[in-house]
């Protein structure tokens, strides 16, 4: 039998391609190259056929899981379906072809599409100074925190030194506030899941800087208290910073600008579409006040009688990535809002009628922590006695890449299920058909699966601390 490497599968002198016959004098290496850096050996490559690599590399990709291949409820992710009319916009060779150092006589194309995007944000947001520098969301996060500090000490406040992150957050939400040099403290939360007020208003003070919401939470909840929050923060003199990685619940029915958020981020790579399992590629473009504006990223696109340049604001914090951010997503985000249009809040209301659906359906035979509608995400328990890993790892076996697991961290055994607008009702029945059965199933048969997957259940512990990353 074939072992599973692909160097198991050559032969000496099997290859895949055809040279052309040399049509210019050989050269003797040994005369042109310095000493010692000739191979003697040959490398250890594999010498295989082409079918051979093409089945090679399709068989690995079927062990792969993706929003391709099958229903991704990847909780807080937004792991929807991308049109393929933004891939092919992105390979368009005018803009695939570009360079990032070319004068911006050469690229008006290209910031125009910048341009237009950082209006299409603005306009979403109802904040009226955008970036699309930030590569990831949590780099949008830093780069906010960041723009913050800078205003406050521009204005010479040096007391400000603490940032206020609710027990909803996620993780890198306190991480952010601690490499942009500020102390994180936490709010907890009412008996709905939402921000406890009581407690904000007893712990903002003059040292207060920010406080960093989700809304919607990480529990799928709605924060009703927002715009109280902010007038909370505002007559501290502080900010209000919304993580938008949930904004496909917001997208055109909720402006944060409008409950009083002076700065966000937006997971272009989430709620406009491009793939990002997998760890990328990512952008975290930025919006703001016009108080926060000239603290924005180096540079911004704006438009003049001559056409678009490349703007440093006047107090800019500097670069936080190198260019003028990931302009592939920007490009994918851009065709995405310019297909939709107004209809984007369509796709917000259908994200959040597919989430209420599961929760109704799961409801009864699962826990649900929180009473009342949830957003575009719902977070929810096993039945008493069952752990959400089992499930997890039984719905592998059902077809169905597991749901976020053990988050959000203040709800025990959660699991945070998100079916994206992009789903239909046929598939989600199924998904909730397995739900169901799984639950139905004894402990000590949940704790075997999955059964038919590539590799069976690991001692995750174990792997962890001997962990071998070669085969």
């Amino acid at each position: 039998m074939l072992g599973n490497l692909i160097r198991d599968r050559g032969r000496p002198g099997r290859r895949g391609y055809t040279l052309p016959k040399l049509d210019v004098q050989k050269t003797d290496l040994e005369k042109v190259l310095p000493e010692g850096s000739l191979r003697r050996e040959k490398p250890g490559l594999a010498e295989v056929d082409e079918p051979t690599v093409l089945r090679h590399y399709t068989n690995l990709s079927r062990e792969n899981w993706g929003i391709d291949t099958n229903f991704y409820p990847l909780g807080s992710c937004t792991m929807k379906h991308n049109p393929r009319a933004n891939e092919a916009a992105a390979a368009a060779p005018g803009f695939a072809g570009l360079h990032p150092s070319q004068p911006a006589t050469q690229v008006q194309g290209a910031l125009k599409v910048m341009h237009e995007l950082q209006g299409f944000l603005a306009e979403i947001s109802g904040l009226p100074a955008v970036s699309l520098q930030p590569m990831a969301g949590a780099q949008g996060e830093l780069t906010s925190i960041l723009m913050i500090k800078r205003y406050f000490e521009d204005g010479g406040d040096g007391e400000r030194t603490t940032v206020l992150v609710p027990s909803t957050a996620h993780g890198t939400n306190p991480a952010t506030a601690s490499m942009a040099g500020f102390d994180s403290e936490e709010i907890g939360l009412d008996e709905r899941g939402c921000v406890d007020v009581a407690e904000l208003r007893e712990k903002v003070d003059g040292t207060t800087a920010a406080l960093m919401i989700t809304n919607p939470n990480t529990c799928g909840v709605y924060e009703r208290n927002i715009a109280e929050i902010a007038d909370v923060l505002h007559e501290a003199g502080a900010f209000l910073y919304m993580d938008g990685a949930n904004m496909n619940a917001n997208v055109g029915r909720v402006r944060p600008a409008d409950a009083g958020v002076d700065v966000m981020h937006f997971n272009l790579h989430k709620t406009f579409s491009t793939p990002h399992g997998g760890g990328g590629p990512g952008s975290g473009a930025i919006a703001c006040s016009a108080v926060l504006a000239p603290f924005r990223p180096d540079p911004v696109v704006e438009k003049d009688r001559d056409g678009y340049a490349l703007v440093r604001p006047g107090k800019t914090i500097g670069r936080v990535a190198g260019f003028h951010g990931n302009f592939g997503v920007i490009l994918k985000a851009w065709n995405y809002i310019k297909m939709h249009g107004p209809e984007l809040k369509e796709n917000t209301d259908l994200a959040v009628l597919n989430a209420n659906y599961v929760r109704a359906r799961l409801k009864g035979t699962y826990r649900i922590p929180y009473e009342g509608p949830c957003k575009h995400e719902v977070v929810v328990q096993p039945p008493k006695g069952k752990k959400a890993l089992d499930i997890a790892k039984g719905l592998i076996d059902h077809g169905f890449h597991p749901p976020t697991v053990y988050f959000p961290l203040v709800v025990k055994e959660a699991m945070l299920i998100e079916p994206t607008e992009t789903e239909s009702k046929e598939t989600l029945d199924d998904f909730v058909g397995a739900m169901l059965e799984l639950a139905e199933m004894g402990p000590e048969e949940l704790e075997e699966a999955p059964t038919n997957a590539p590799t069976r259940r690991l001692d995750e512990a174990r792997a962890a601390r001997k962990l071998k990353a070669r085969w």
